[in-house]
């Protein structure tokens, strides 16, 4: 059992992942700097917890980010924490700018000092690994998947700014030696993610009767992973993934906007009907595109599938069914976030 360092452990893949190794037996020091995504509801079942410390903190924060390694001596940090919507980079990129490439240069950092100061076997053991999104690669045509050695040119200013932020842990890697990890994950779905993302915003809209919006045509394509099969593949790669290197986790679901939304109306339709009998996919409601939108995105996740023997537990159809009913069962947590600023509105147009 290990002592885990997490940032950003209060967000969506980040929480999911803090919750998965406490239950595996580890420590987590949970650092998080409960932005508007930030939920300590999502780790309400912590409470308590031995095994579970939550530091609320800024990763760029330098002294307390090196009081913390120094009094929990952690094994390993996995770093979750950064700005993550698209539309909200469109909105505002100075934010992502801040969090995502100066506050992760701060926290490379204060690792590299860290894992100096560190002897024998933790010092051979220790691991930083960096958690990142397959939207480095841009937008690929109607063919082809993204690998490990693909290109980056990212259109976004959220992209533009995770991007930088990989190339900093790779240069602290070759630079100073830090022993680091990266992943790159495809679009993630799954319990106690923020409903301004596109699953959890049809999901409510759907429920409340309202209209379910498209960017553009719909015929976007993403490759979507069930989030509990993205923290499994983190810890696949923490454990025996090579130093240095990159590994890219997919869902091997690829499915166009549309047939999204059109299979979690289909859900609903069968367990949570409207009150006047329309079908879900009634309420589908085409809006101008967003700004600069990729076409289309998918993983090949085959260097992690041969190397270190992850596969998905989850098919897009089991884990859609999963999530669908997740939100139906747990309502309160969903109106905690609505009672706050975020109102399902569009952002980023």
């Amino acid at each position: 059992m290990q002592t885990l360092f997490v940032t950003g452990g209060a967000g969506f893949i980040g929480a999911n992942f803090v919750l998965q190794a406490i239950a595996q037996g580890h420590t987590v020091i949970n650092l998080d700097k409960l932005t508007y995504a930030g939920n300590l509801q999502t780790l309400a079942s912590l409470d308590g917890h031995p095994g579970h410390v939550f530091v609320k903190g800024d990763i760029g924060d330098r002294r307390l980010v090196s009081e913390l390694l120094a009094t929990h001596r952690p094994h390993a940090i996995v770093n979750f924490a950064a700005e993550s919507h698209v539309d909200r980079s469109i909105d505002g990129p100075a934010a992502f700018v801040e969090t995502n490439v100066v506050g992760t240069l701060g926290l490379l950092e204060t690792a590299r000092d860290y894992w100096r100061n560190l002897e024998g076997d933790a010092r051979t053991a220790f691991r930083f690994l960096h958690v990142s999104t397959d939207e480095v690669y841009g937008s690929l045509g109607a063919e082809g998947l993204f690998t490990e050695s693909t290109p980056y040119a990212p259109n976004s200013p959220y992209s533009a700014s995770k991007a930088a932020s990989d190339h900093l842990v790779r240069a602290f890697h070759h630079t100073y030696g830090l022993p680091t990890l990266t992943t790159n994950c495809s679009n993630n779905y799954g319990p106690f993610q923020f409903p301004e993302k596109l699953i959890p915003l049809v999901i409510q809209k759907a429920l409340s009767g309202e209209p379910l919006p498209i960017y553009g045509d719909g015929l976007n394509v993403r490759d979507w992973l069930f989030v509990e099969d993205h923290c499994n593949a983190i810890a696949r790669v923490l454990a025996a993934g090579l130093v240095g290197e990159t590994y890219n986790v997919g869902g091997n679901s690829e499915r166009t906007n549309l047939e999204v939304v059109k299979t979690i109306c289909a859900i609903l339709d069968e367990i949570r009907p409207l009150d006047n009998g329309e079908p879900h996919e009634s309420l589908i409601t085409y809006v101008r595109d967003r700004p600069g939108h990729d076409r289309r995105y998918a993983i090949d996740a085959g260097k992690l599938r041969t190397e270190l023997g992850w596969v998905p537990a989850q098919t897009f159809e089991t884990g859609i069914r999963a999530t669908v009913e997740w939100y139906l069962q747990n309502r309160p947590w969903v109106e905690g976030i609505l009672d706050g600023s975020y109102r399902l509105e569009r952002l980023g147009a």
